[in-house]
């Protein structure tokens, strides 16, 4: 074998000896009838039934989207067909910014191809544009963020994970002329916690900080017309740039970003991750526009969400599993081994057609290793009823402690 190969190999002898090699389903989901899906497993197509998924509520086959999608791409064809500067910007990329401007309560918004590019290319940015600029970091940002800050040449600061008293350290002990943004999420993927951003916000304006606040957990799901957490807490007027996607709740592709046109205009003529790529598919943007209208018109499928949310946990906890605390939609259920976590996986996909994703290193912190419940609110009590009963079935099955 030639050294390159063997080298390769070894990377993947050790991602698999530590227990995080990963191994995607071969899924196929049914249209009109999720969470149900196919597997394309070792026996041939199977049905089963999905709870992992970011798509929270469902629009990802909502009529509603793929009827827009397929009216846009009817019309305008499939690709962009170059960058937002060399004809890559069709009138559905405008209108999806000023609409998600307006949602937001922005002066601008700005799409990109997605969450991670938003994250990467605005915070690496901001680095240049703000000479001398600290970038205050929760250490439980997502790894977009990390990568945006690192490649932003900024001082930073990484704070202890929702720890304002921390954060107010790091602020103080920084010279009063630097210019400092504080970076964290609204409500974290992996934990389902949510940042103290009443905090946050007052500390940033007592220390003259931007903030940016990456809500892609929370757009569509909280707030007035799904605007997300900082509005719910009335706190929009405080972000000075709100991060969010398309491709969770709104069930379609893309990120964007938010706020002040001097800020979005200065993004958006100076972030190489936005300026060098090929824009959105007008049927992707499409899709999306519908998505985000109808979301702000209807609270019918958030209120079910949270239903369903309150619901299953109710239950787990009653049945003595390892819920990890939070107020969100998000439900871990936390193991802390890498090979147990994914037998557990393994074990409720073939033995009972339901497919839940192992979470491990370095998405989460090593002994942190988890299942990551996602109710949405198409999942009937039937199907909470069937889950709980296989989990009980797996935990036994593998000898799995229910204290975590």
């Amino acid at each position: 074998m030639p050294m390159y190969d063997v080298l390769f190999q070894n990377a993947i002898n050790q991602v698999k000896a530590e227990g995080r090699y990963r191994v995607f389903a071969d899924i196929e989901r049914i249209p009109g009838a999720y969470p149900r899906a196919l597997w394309h497993g070792p026996e041939g197509p199977k049905e089963i039934t999905i709870w992992c998924s970011n798509d929270y509520l469902a629009m990802g086959q909502s009529p509603i989207v793929k009827e827009a999608m397929a009216s846009a791409l009817n019309d305008l064809g499939g690709g962009a067909g170059g960058t937002r500067n060399i004809s890559g910007t069709a009138h559905v990329h405008v209108a999806l910014e000023n609409e998600l401007a307006d949602l937001h309560d922005k002066e601008a918004a700005l799409l990109f191809t997605s969450g991670y590019i938003a994250n990467e290319a605005t915070l690496s940015t901001l680095g240049k544009v703000l000479p001398g600029c600290i970038i205050f970091s929760d250490a439980l940002n997502h790894a977009s963020m990390i990568e945006g800050i690192r490649h932003s040449s900024a001082e930073k600061c990484i704070w202890r994970h929702n720890d304002v008293a921390h954060l107010e350290a790091c602020l103080s002990a920084a010279p009063d002329e630097a210019p400092k943004v504080i970076a964290c999420e609204s409500l974290y993927s992996m934990d389902g916690d949510i940042a103290p951003l009443h905090d946050i916000c007052d500390l940033a304006d007592r220390y003259h900080a931007l903030v940016y606040v990456d809500e892609v957990h929370a757009v569509g799901l909280y707030g007035p017309e799904g605007a997300g957490i900082a509005a719910r807490d009335g706190l929009s007027d405080h972000i000075d740039i709100l991060q969010g996607t398309l491709a969770k709740a709104y069930g379609t592709m893309g990120g964007y970003i938010a706020g002040k046109a001097v800020i979005i205009d200065a993004l958006r003529s100076m972030a190489p991750g936005f300026i060098f790529t090929t824009s959105l598919s007008p049927a992707l943007a499409a899709g999306a526009l519908a998505s985000v209208k109808h979301l702000r018109q209807d609270d019918h499928l958030r209120e079910m969400l949270h239903e369903k949310a309150r619901y299953l946990r109710d239950e787990l906890l009653q049945h003595g599993f390892p819920v990890a605390e939070n107020d969100s939609h998000i439900l871990p259920l936390m193991v802390g081994d890498p090979l147990l976590v994914r037998s557990l996986s393994d074990h409720l996909l073939h033995a009972h057609g339901l497919y839940v994703q192992p979470i491990n290193y370095p998405t989460v912190p090593k002994g942190g290793e988890r299942l990551r419940l996602t109710p949405s609110p198409l999942h009937a009590a039937e199907d909470c009823k069937t889950l709980l009963t296989a989990l009980e079935e797996a935990w036994d099955c593998l000898n799995i402690p229910k204290v975590a």
